[in-house]
């Protein structure tokens, strides 16, 4: 659709120039004729017409026609084509930005002097103490925020942190009190600036490096928030306090570094400096950046116990990783990728955003009074870092929209085919962010569950009753995975604009064609979670089922194993095992035949074994489970 627009706009305009061409050669107008009018025309009309009589101007004319008309008849461009004009574009910047480094100076020199000029009219000794001053006043509010709530601050020190609700709690006050900290430094420095009318020059020059310095302030007190390195008992990212001080400089390091070139790099634009200079210059901002990766890479903490013998080697290789990446980032801003450029940003930091969130959310709602997460995550944990993790892959998709210039609004309106892939795309993000959100929810609540029926019951029935738990609970987990893994596959393929209705049927046919197949298999696998669902036996009760018996050893999901007394170990499948008599469970009766000689006195026989019976029954540990009849 968009080529056959440009192939109209084309012709429009080969029609539109035609008339005209004809207009000023079949209609040539001269002063006799002007004369001959009742009216004459206006001024700019008589000198349209002289432009249109002069034989350049027709000449031009002719020509832009039969390149009109070409470009409208020329076939759409192939990719192969626009491949080449795209590697064209590229070697065109490469060649203008080495054609700028001998130009290199001689701008910034251009450009130093628009900035002399500017001091020399406000002064250069007047800007500085300006810059100074607001930056003082913004410390100076600051501080007065800080004696301020001095009471409070101390009253925050001293509160306990023992439940996950104290933790939150004191998470949420420390983000309020930092936040009024940036706030009391911005208004005391950008706020008190902007109150003041200035010069547009000077207004972007002290504007811009103080938002550079309000940033740097903003790392600082978001690395105190998150790593708080003088208060290792309010640190959310659990690390060693050596390498939360190491950080947290560095995090302000780094973001005043990309600020500052930033600001720069636009006020060059402000002073006309061209962009392949522009370029060079922020080359130079890069390497900078590289030192500085490679600096962090090689001074930083590495946790207690960590082998020696390999901290120089890995340590080389994982600067030439990152020099390597950020190169890679370089290059692409150098092209003119921005793209390819944010993409591969946002692909490197989104799993290392996650991992951090990960860790922080672990650390918060531990369980209380423990120093470390839990091994098994609780269900408002894992809510908690799946809807964080949520939101990290939506802000990042929402971002890379932004920056490829991706309008939603498009995607609600237009309805082309790369439209609806990229609906479609959207869409299965979502589906799968829901269905990995339900899963971790689940699998953790029946995680917790199996935990505590890992410990044995104080009476029989809650032995039974954990035992059931312990078999149960795991295929009903995997049932659900095998439930939603289908369900989702079948809602991205819908949103896909796949036909979701053969494959259903499909899977319908297959599925009865396994029935009939495996129905053995079904039927064992049904009748054990019905026999356990009875609990009709447990884990070391004997048992006796038609010519089998003996004490249940183990049982899977399609089978039982009973070891038999005499040392065979049978394995019944469910389907086969049929009424089962438990002769291990609450109480039984055993009748056993005691043998005597034909002359032995049979009373006095019957009266010893009364007397035997009436001794167990006088026996504390023996009575409840004796009887003698």
């Amino acid at each position: 659709m968009t080529r056959s627009f440009r192939r109209g706009g084309a012709v429009i305009r080969a029609v539109a120039l035609s008339l005209l061409v004809w207009v000023g050669l079949a209609c040539p107008v001269t002063a006799a004729d002007q004369t001959a009018r009742a009216a004459a025309p206006p001024a700019p009309v008589q000198e349209l017409l002289k432009l249109l009589n002069d034989p350049g101007v027709r000449a031009w004319l002719r020509e832009r026609q039969t390149t009109s008309t070409a470009e409208a008849a020329a076939p759409a461009p192939s990719t192969s084509a626009m491949l080449t004009g795209g590697l064209g574009t590229v070697r065109d910047r490469l060649d203008a930005i080495i054609a700028a480094v001998p130009t290199l100076t001689d701008e910034l020199a251009r450009a130093w002097t628009v900035l002399r000029l500017e001091f020399e009219q406000r002064g250069l000794l007047r800007i500085l103490v300006l810059i100074a001053g607001f930056v003082l006043l913004g410390f100076g509010t600051e501080w007065l925020f800080h004696r301020a709530s001095r009471g409070f601050v101390a009253w925050f020190i001293a509160i306990p942190l023992d439940t996950v609700r104290d933790r939150l709690r004191a998470s949420g006050i420390r983000l309020l009190y930092a936040l009024g900290m940036v706030l009391t430094f911005a208004l005391g420095s950008v706020g008190a600036f902007l109150v003041l009318d200035w010069p547009p020059l000077l207004s972007e020059i002290v504007l811009g490096y103080l938002l550079a310095f309000l940033a740097i302030r903003l790392a600082l007190i978001g690395g105190r928030f998150l790593l708080a390195p003088g208060g290792p008992r309010f640190r959310i990212i659990p690390m060693e306090t050596a390498s939360a001080w190491f950080w947290c400089v560095r995090l302000a390091v780094v973001v005043g570094w990309v600020t500052i070139a930033h600001i720069t790099t636009g006020l060059l634009a402000t002073l006309g400096v061209p962009p392949a200079t522009r370029a060079l210059t922020a080359a130079a901002f890069w390497l900078g950046a590289i030192l500085i990766a490679i600096e962090i890479v090689w001074h930083y903490p590495r946790p207690e116990g960590a082998a020696p013998s390999r901290r120089v080697l890995g340590r080389g290789v994982l600067a030439a990783i990152v020099a390597g990446v950020l190169l890679v980032l370089w290059f692409l801003q150098l092209v003119g990728a921005r793209r390819i450029a944010w993409l591969f940003v946002v692909v490197l930091a989104l799993p290392v955003a996650i991992a951090l969130a990960n860790r922080g959310i672990n650390h918060i709602l531990r369980p209380p009074g423990a120093e470390v997460e839990a091994a098994t995550p609780g269900v408002t944990t894992v809510c908690v870092e799946r809807g964080v993790r949520a939101l990290l892959i939506i802000g990042a998709a929402l971002f890379l929209a932004d920056v490829w210039n991706i309008s939603l609004t498009d995607l609600t309106a237009r309805d082309t085919l790369a439209i609806q892939l990229l609906r479609g795309a959207l869409s299965a993000v979502v589906i799968a962010l829901v269905a990995d959100f339900a899963w971790y929810v689940l699998r953790a609540a029946i995680d917790r569950k199996l935990e505590a029926a890992r410990d044995d019951g104080e009476t029989a029935d809650d032995q039974g009753r954990r035992a059931r738990l312990r078999t149960l609970l795991p295929i009903l987990r995997n049932i659900l995975m095998v439930v939603l893994v289908v369900m989702a596959a079948l809602m991205i393929l819908s949103a896909l604009g796949v036909e979701i209705g053969p494959l259903i049927a499909g899977a319908g046919v297959v599925g009865i064609a396994i029935g009939f197949g495996a129905q053995t298999l079904v039927k064992d696998v049904i009748s054990g979670m019905f026999y356990l669902l009875d609990d009709a036996f447990r884990a070391g009760e004997y048992i006796q089922s038609g010519s089998y018996k003996g004490t249940v050893d183990s049982f899977s999901l399609r089978s039982v194993k009973l070891r038999h007394h005499r040392g065979p170990l049978y394995t019944i499948p469910f389907g086969e095992l049929g009424a089962v008599q438990n002769m291990s469970r609450d109480w039984v009766i055993d009748k056993f035949s005691v043998g005597v000689t034909y002359d032995t006195d049979l009373d006095r026989a019957k009266k010893v074994i009364k007397d035997i019976g009436k001794e167990l029954a006088r026996d504390p540990e023996l009575t409840p489970h004796t009887s003698s009849r």
